[in-house]
């Protein structure tokens, strides 16, 4: 059974940096695409960014592009989500989660696996 965990949410000052963390355990990372998914308040759950099973492709929503980088280190069965320039629309429960097909994507509908979720408030 494919287990993620999320780690590195906390509060941040507009224009502020974090680090998100996944975890992942069970199964080897690197049979898995991985992505990230934020729900705000009130909001329906959105697609953030995905990570290949390989690390070689990536994709961002456009409202992070730019601002947002993933990266994956399978040795350590970890995904993380760097995030610059964090305005208080990033607010939101930030969720990773696993799928084994043959690219990435953030269409929450294709992940089968999903971890407990992190809270970011970027806030003054």
């Amino acid at each position: 059974q494919l287990q993620l965990v999320e780690s590195g949410g906390g509060l941040v000052q507009p224009g502020g940096s974090l680090r998100l963390s996944c975890v992942v355990s069970g199964l080897p990372l690197d049979y898995y695409n991985i992505g990230w998914f934020r729900q705000a308040p009130g909001k329906e759950r959105e697609g953030v960014s995905c990570i290949s099973s390989s690390g070689d492709d990536t994709n961002y929503a456009s409202s992070v592009k730019g601002r947002f980088t993933i990266s994956r280190d399978n040795a350590k069965g970890t995904v993380y989500l760097q995030m610059n320039s964090l305005k208080p629309e990033d607010t939101a429960v930030y969720y990773c989660a696993a799928q084994g097909l043959y690219y990435c994507s953030i269409f929450q509908q294709e992940y089968s696996y999903w971890g407990q979720g992190t809270q970011v408030t970027v806030s003054s």
